[in-house]
């Protein structure tokens, strides 16, 4: 069976996320869907960046640790992913075990190689991009890629010797010029890069203590970008016992970035392969970017207002399907693609409710009011095979397109079919065959014809808009997770229930809904213009009553450790939690959803209110409290022992 292995970049969890920020996800997510129904062995990677100054700096604000800022960042994330139907084989954290073990191998390998050395560094630091910059590299003194203020740091570094592999970098994109695309991003490295001479730059910080400590010096933690580009391999169990899944999938079929990132995977990264000795990636993609206004998507330039980007509220509005399609059809692949309400909407309107769900609408309308059921296929008349043409060779021209990475192109071509579709209503007018008895049979044809054109766009459409295929394919009582294999017109059989389900995609009033998302706007703006408290100034918790210290004493807290953790399946704020209190196994609902996945909360060692009367919430036993601390912004943190305590241990 072929393999694919698809990644993303890591993301830093900022929590302030728009509708560009899932862009690069969602096109993995629809090319990993698509390999998959294709019959290949598909691994899909994407996860979190979770390291170095911007995070350390940030929790200090706060009052916290670094993983304890974090860790609601990451399940926030991890919410948006799956909202957006996203669906990853592995969500790395570049705080995991295993990538904090690999970033240490990696680092001694090229340390006792010599391609790692110890010297003084002095350069220009970002801390939003996390990058250095040379003075020559700087634009009007400030970041060449964000615009903001750099910083001189001077400081005892190690060194990676990235001018030892500026030959072998060029002879790669000399020899394989597909490595990088769109050509526009070989032309930038080459010529800004290589042509300009590549500079050893330093792999690890001493003023940074969120990182991971080098092996070999331990005052020193590794430069967050190289720490994040050890994903990739990390993941797959590099440099481990158990590296099955490297040898499986590794090298990487491709690896998705935006533009600003390119020279980071295209240039730095090939050149710590070819130091480990490991092979490269088939290739990197280098995607543009969603702008407004001219301008990139930026929450620091005020252009992407949560009411009118805001994933959440896009979704939670017109459904992860809409803005799946948007992203993919819109957007020229490679190039930078402008975003508006207005665009968005028209693109909504014209294509999902106008051309998809009313070709949908209409074909099971008529086969359950003449039929019942899927009628006979009949002989071909007229325009019927230029219909099962284009139909029978869909997927030929959308495969096509998808191997050279162009998402817009296939949906181009799908749609073409469904404007066919819709067309060959209007030639063969059902609704008049209908009225003649005579005619049954040919009707029967029709829509027939109709019903598979159905059936064939929505398989090909699986892997763009995946709950709406999957509706489709359900209407028509199909296999709602059959492959490509079934690709071919005459699949459905006579008989086969027809089912007929409510709009797809209900037309918009676009008049009507810019109206309200500007009411929105304006409300927004005028509260955001009302005199703001301080930030250092939160909000002061309101006194309770004294208590005396025997009524304190009445409350048994002890040490537990979860075991086990699951979602209540009635509420979207509660996580079901086993805990271990000593030799005893208790069950406990909280109210922690939003700030700790199932999957974080185990092993965790938690604070326990245990002599609480038991409740049933949402029909779950609670049968004590886990402690959690709550600052003015309403984020919670779990309590937890300062050390590792044994379970059941009481706290006094």
């Amino acid at each position: 069976m072929k393999k694919y292995y698809i990644t993303t970049p890591i993301y830093y969890p900022s929590g302030n996320w728009h509708i560009g920020h899932c862009y690069t996800t969602v096109i993995c997510d629809a090319l990993a869907r698509f390999h998959k129904l294709k019959g290949e062995d598909v691994f899909f990677l994407t996860g979190t960046d979770e390291h170095g100054q911007k995070v350390e700096k940030s929790a200090a604000a706060r009052g916290v640790t670094p993983k304890e800022f974090i860790d609601p960042l990451v399940s926030r994330l991890k919410e948006m992913w799956e909202m957006l139907d996203v669906n990853y084989d592995r969500f790395i954290r570049t705080t995991d075990p295993d990538h904090v073990a690999c970033v240490q191998h990696v680092y001694q390998k090229l340390y006792e190689s010599g391609d790692i050395y110890k010297s003084e560094y002095s350069g220009y630091y970002c801390t939003p991009c996390e990058a250095f910059w040379t003075e020559t590299q700087l634009k009007d003194g400030k970041c060449p890629d964000c615009g903001r203020e750099v910083t001189l740091q001077k400081e005892e570094s190690y060194f990676f010797r990235f001018s030892k592999y500026a030959p072998a970098l060029q002879k790669l994109y000399e020899e394989h010029p597909d490595f990088l695309q769109p050509k526009s991003r070989v032309n930038e490295m080459v010529n800004n890069f290589l042509k300009a001479g590549l500079q050893d730059f330093s792999v690890s910080r001493t003023s940074v203590k969120w990182g991971v400590p080098l092996p070999f010096d331990e005052k020193h933690t590794a430069y967050v970008w190289v720490d994040a580009l050890l994903n990739y391999i990390s993941a797959l169990g590099y440099g481990s016992e158990d590296d099955k899944l490297y040898r499986t999938y590794y090298p990487a079929d491709l690896h998705m970035v935006g533009k600003e990132i390119v020279r980071f995977h295209a240039l730095i990264w090939p050149a710590i392969l070819m130091a480990l000795g490991e092979p490269l990636p088939e290739k990197i993609y280098g995607h543009g970017w969603l702008l407004i206004g001219g301008e990139k998507l930026s929450k620091s330039k005020e252009n992407a207002r949560p009411e009118l980007t805001d994933p959440y509220e896009l979704v939670k509005r017109y459904g992860a399907d809409a803005v799946r399609y948007y992203l993919l059809r819109e957007i020229p692949f490679g190039s930078d693609g402008e975003y508006t309400t207005e665009r968005f909407l028209n693109r909504v309107n014209a294509d999902l409710a106008n051309d998809l769900g009313n070709l949908v609408s209409r074909t099971q309308a008529m086969i359950v009011q003449n039929f019942g059921a899927l009628p006979a296929r009949g002989e071909e008349e007229g325009t019927d095979g230029e219909l099962i043409a284009l139909a029978d060779t869909l997927f030929e021209r959308v495969n096509a397109d998808m191997d050279a990475l162009n998402a817009p192109d296939a949906l181009i071509h799908i749609f073409e079919l469904v404007s066919r579709a819709n067309k060959y209503i209007d030639e063969t007018t059902p609704w008049l065959l209908a009225k003649d008895p005579a005619k049954k049979a040919r009707l029967g044809a029709v829509l027939y014809n109709l019903a598979e054109a159905v059936r064939i766009a929505a398989v090909s459409l699986k892997p763009f808009l995946p709950r709406a295929a999957s509706e489709i394919l359900k209407s028509l009582s199909c296999d709602e997770h059959a492959g490509f294999e079934t690709l071919r017109f005459g699949y459905l059989k006579e008989g086969t229930p027809v089912l007929r389900t409510p709009p797809l995609f209900p037309r918009i009033d676009i008049k009507k809904e810019l109206a309200e998302v500007e009411a929105l706007v304006k409300k927004v703006s005028k509260s955001e213009a009302k005199p703001q408290k301080p930030v250092n100034n939160p909000k002061v918790p309101e006194k309770k009553p004294e208590i005396s210290i025997e009524d304190f004493a009445k409350v048994e807290l002890r040490i537990g450790e979860v075991v086990a953790c699951e979602k209540v399946a009635k509420s979207e704020k509660l996580l079901h939690e086993t805990v271990k209190i000593g030799e005893e196994l208790r069950s406990v609902v909280s109210g922690i959803a939003k700030f700790y996945t199932p999957e974080e909360m185990v092993g965790k060692r938690v604070v326990v209110v245990t002599n609480l009367k038991p409740v049933k919430l949402c029909g779950v036993l609670s049968e004590g409290m886990i402690l959690c601390a709550e600052d003015a912004n309403g984020n919670l943190s779990l309590l937890s022992p300062e050390r590792v305590t044994a379970s059941g241990a009481t706290v006094r």
